[in-house]
């Protein structure tokens, strides 16, 4: 099996998932809840962990971490190698507990943090396990609506600030934005995922793939890693814009030049004998497109909005 990829900087965010192996419990009573519970106060304490949310289920659990000091691999070793023992020596048996290796989503942070606390609360209640989020002891919701007191270790204040500044109203809008979609079928937040890996928007996954991705060129045997330099097909990214851009053949043609140029990592040869024009035509066109994107934002959001859709990034 392929090894999954990591991605790890200096406060980063993510959506962990870890599931029992053979999809098996990793819980099996409270004290092995409170216990996980501590694991995840010492990462903080040891590792500078930041924890924003967790659900504690069954047979797996979610947290959204975040890694001041970039050491998240440090840092899940922690938390799944104490409890693995714990559980062990516990149950006197040996082996794994867990499936494999834990998923970490790389998550732009403030598009996506509000959508996945609300997915990892609801949980239960997707589950059954409970008729609304707060009457589950095993998540963090009780601590963002002040039902119980907040353990110090968790950490609700970035989320909270994304509602409101003042902290009474911050958790009466949270709570409604929760509690909104209980009983009710929401879009996932995980269905813009790119490479496997990166829960965020083409700017966020451009400065992504520039910054770290790089150094990671030299293993591109890694599926997600190849994912990254992928070289879309001209033909589907034509058909994209012309559904988005109806109505204006010049300027969708100077878009579908424009994202040709800038993100099929297609030569400008092959741009211009598609288009019909000269290498130069097509530089000139994707310039100026560049130059009207700067002056005009609503522009810009739709140009982003096919490039997330066909997963594009920079070339």
């Amino acid at each position: 099996m392929a090894r999954p990829l990591r991605i790890e900087y200096e406060d980063a965010y993510y959506h962990i998932t870890t599931r029992g192996n053979e999809q098996k419990k990793i819980f099996k009573s409270d004290r092995d809840r409170e216990k996980f519970l501590d694991y995840l106060e010492s990462a903080t304490e040891r590792y500078s962990a930041v924890i924003h949310a967790y659900c504690l289920m069954d047979n797996h659990y979610h947290l959204l971490i975040q890694t001041p000091a970039g050491n998240l691999s440090q840092i899940m070793q922690h938390i799944n190698g104490a409890y693995t023992t714990y559980y062990n020596v516990k149950r006197k048996r040996y082996g794994h507990l867990f499936q494999g290796r834990y998923k970490a989503l790389l998550v732009e942070a403030n598009a996506y943090a509000q959508e996945l606390s609300r997915y990892i609360h609801l949980n239960p209640v997707r589950a059954g396990m409970a008729e609304k989020p707060e009457e589950y002891r095993w998540t963090s919701y009780q601590s963002y609506i002040n039902v119980k007191k907040k353990p110090e270790w968790l950490y609700t204040d970035f989320i909270l600030s994304l509602f409101n500044r003042r902290a009474a109203a911050a958790r009466k809008q949270y709570q409604s934005f929760v509690e909104s979609m209980v009983g009710k079928e929401t879009e996932s937040p995980f269905q813009n995922i790119f490479a496997s890996t990166i829960l965020g928007d083409i700017r966020f996954i451009n400065e992504i793939r520039s910054n770290y991705l790089d150094i990671m060129k030299k293993d591109r045997n890694l599926p997600d890693v190849k994912k990254f330099h992928e070289k879309p097909d001209i033909g589907e990214i034509i058909d994209k814009i012309e559904k988005k851009f109806p109505g204006d053949n010049a300027l969708l043609k100077r878009v579908q030049i424009y994202v040709c140029h800038t993100y099929s990592g297609q030569k400008l040869k092959d741009i211009g004998e598609y288009f019909g024009i000269g290498i130069s035509g097509v530089s000139q066109s994707s310039r100026r497109v560049a130059m009207q994107i700067n002056e005009d934002k609503k522009l810009k959001r739709r140009i982003d909005k096919v490039l997330t859709e066909l997963k594009l990034s920079k070339v």
